[in-house]
């Protein structure tokens, strides 16, 4: 896939190419999920609904995203493969020169974006199975607001984990599995103490699996749910030992870290999930798991049905 696809150029294009994507079998109503009774109206893409209780009119964005946007959908379809061929990401700032769209427009885009990335519900299936490795790390980043910064130097009710510490004062805690080979699911936590990190494997990883982390406290008793917990000494500088180590988790952090430093270069706690569920998107849609611009591309406009996101109060009929 280039620039100079159709569907980057022409709306009337791009309008085809995402209905090839949404609706291979024909147009879907996105209000009541008919697909039989349709009529065409005047407007090319438009369609209402047959059914008689709905009657609605919908488009092949009703239901995304980009539902009631008034950007050209090729400029859509644009930042969308824009943000999905970077592997650091695509700043709005960038989208905003790259589309000739206002900031605004483009932190808009951005955001529904990173939203359609979005891998969530209570449907996961659980990471590793029988066999197989499953990396758990955590890290931290970013400054927490100021309200929330601690004055004093109490420890009092925080558990030590290796070293003496307990990570970093005033940052950000993340937690980040990830399957040997496979993909990764990242979490941003209030605090990164052994209840939650504990309840964070335990809801996420499959029993039979092999638990790799390193020495922190935080993991200790792990051995209990799983097939196995093998851990590193990274203060002993051991960082692998036949094939017990966390380098997949760490090399995951160091992308993640270097495209937050030098692409976004800032970001509010209150959006950092969602940063993270793009990082976590590209990584688990890789080249190694087969995975082109084009492929990823697809499966992340895929994931755009469903989802609106607003920051005020949308009209219900």
């Amino acid at each position: 896939m280039s620039f100079s696809e159709p569907h980057f150029q022409d709306a009337e294009a791009a309008r085809a190419f995402l209905e090839a994507i949404r609706w291979p079998n024909g147009p879907v109503c996105g209000w009541c999920g008919e697909t039989e009774r349709r009529y065409s109206t005047k407007r090319a893409g438009r369609y209402r609904c047959g059914n008689p209780e709905c009657r609605k009119d919908y488009t092949v964005t009703t239901g995304t995203v980009m539902e009631s946007s008034h950007v050209p959908l090729n400029k859509w379809m644009l930042a969308f493969y824009l943000e999905c061929s970077s592997k650091k990401g695509m700043s709005a700032h960038q989208l905003h020169r790259a589309l000739g769209v206002t900031y605004k427009t483009a932190w808009f885009m951005h955001h529904r974006i990173m939203e359609s990335m979005r891998d969530g519900g209570l449907d996961l299936p659980p990471m590793g199975g029988a066999g197989k490795i499953v990396e758990a790390d955590e890290t931290y980043f970013g400054g927490v607001e100021s309200a929330k910064k601690r004055t004093a130097p109490s420890r009092k009710g925080l558990r030590y984990t290796k070293g003496g510490k307990s990570g970093p004062s005033n940052k950000r805690a993340i937690v980040s599995l990830v399957e040997r080979g496979g993909r990764v699911r990242s979490f941003h936590v209030k605090r990164a103490d052994k209840a939650t990190v504990s309840r964070i494997v335990k809801e996420n990883i499959a029993r039979e699996s092999r638990l790799h982390t390193d020495e922190s406290r935080l993991y200790t008793g792990a051995d209990l749910f799983f097939a196995d917990h093998e851990t590193v000494n990274h203060t002993a500088k051991e960082y692998t030992r036949g094939d017990v180590h966390t380098n997949s988790a760490e090399g995951y952090f160091s992308i993640f870290k270097r495209g937050m430093r030098g692409v976004y270069q800032h970001c509010s706690e209150k959006h950092l999930h969602r940063y993270l569920a793009e990082f976590d998107f590209r990584y688990n849609h890789r080249i190694a798991l087969g995975y082109g611009d084009e492929a990823r591309t697809k499966e992340a406009l895929r994931g755009s049905i469903g989802k609106r996101l607003t920051y005020r109060r949308t009209y219900q009929a």
